[in-house]
């Protein structure tokens, strides 16, 4: 992987703050929220093999981890100057912390929407995003970076100006760099996969031949895929 102090652009670089990446990161792994399993891998609902599954939905059953969350995407708006804004989720998994986020930094909420709604006018977007607001997108996961992606093209349609995409947790994956990079957007994530790693490491959670594995699927997700029974994602 690469180096911690990568300063290269979007969901590849390196947290910003590195305490609070292994606090978050050790949070994941106690709520179960990122489960390591490198000799018994997860199969994705695309069909690709892992040796990692997140579901970042557990964290709003736990109070403490929800406000660190919360606190921890709070210091990033302030940080990079991205208030004022709009905070805007991605349904579903980013509407409960954009709705704590707006909370603590008393800003507008909205959220997007997979699908436009089949009634009424058809919405994308719920609540207020006009034309020329700044906006600020919450996403739980950045795998591909698909998922936010298209959530910041509905709000551009909307005549939005989305400002940075905020999210947990971050495979750290050459895809959504390229995709990030792309769409000409700037992301920002609490902790990542390599992060995650070494916390896990540390803590014997790991050994040493499963974080190789780790890297190894880090550093080509299809390969490792196929190596091991999976899909290929063009398959």
């Amino acid at each position: 992987m690469a180096d911690s102090s990568d300063p290269s652009p979007g969901p590849s670089a390196a947290p910003a703050d590195r305490p609070r990446a292994r606090a978050i990161a050790e949070a994941l792994l106690d709520i179960g929220a990122v489960k390591l399993r490198p000799a018994d891998p997860f199969t994705w609902t695309s069909g690709l093999v892992a040796p990692i599954y997140c579901d970042n939905r557990l964290t709003i059953a736990h109070p403490a981890v929800r406000g660190a969350i919360r606190d921890g995407f709070a210091d990033v708006l302030d940080r990079e100057g991205l208030l004022p804004a709009t905070i805007a989720g991605t349904a579903t998994a980013g509407i409960p912390h954009a709705a704590w986020l707006s909370e603590a930094v008393e800003m507008p909420m909205a959220y997007v929407r997979g699908e436009a709604k089949g009634h009424g006018v058809g919405a994308k977007i719920e609540g207020r995003v006009r034309p020329g607001d700044d906006v600020v997108l919450v996403e739980d996961l950045i795998s591909t970076g698909g998922s936010a992606l298209d959530a910041v093209g509905t709000l551009r349609e909307a005549g939005a100006q989305v400002r940075a995409v905020l999210a947990i947790f971050s495979y750290r994956l050459g895809a959504a760099r390229r995709a990030f990079d792309e769409a000409d957007v700037d992301s920002h994530v609490l902790t990542d996969l390599r992060v995650l790693v070494d916390v896990a490491h540390a803590q014997q959670r790991l050994s040493d031949a499963e974080r190789e594995a780790l890297q190894a699927w880090r550093a080509d997700p299809a390969a490792w895929s196929v190596e091991h029974g999976g899909a290929h994602p063009d398959a």
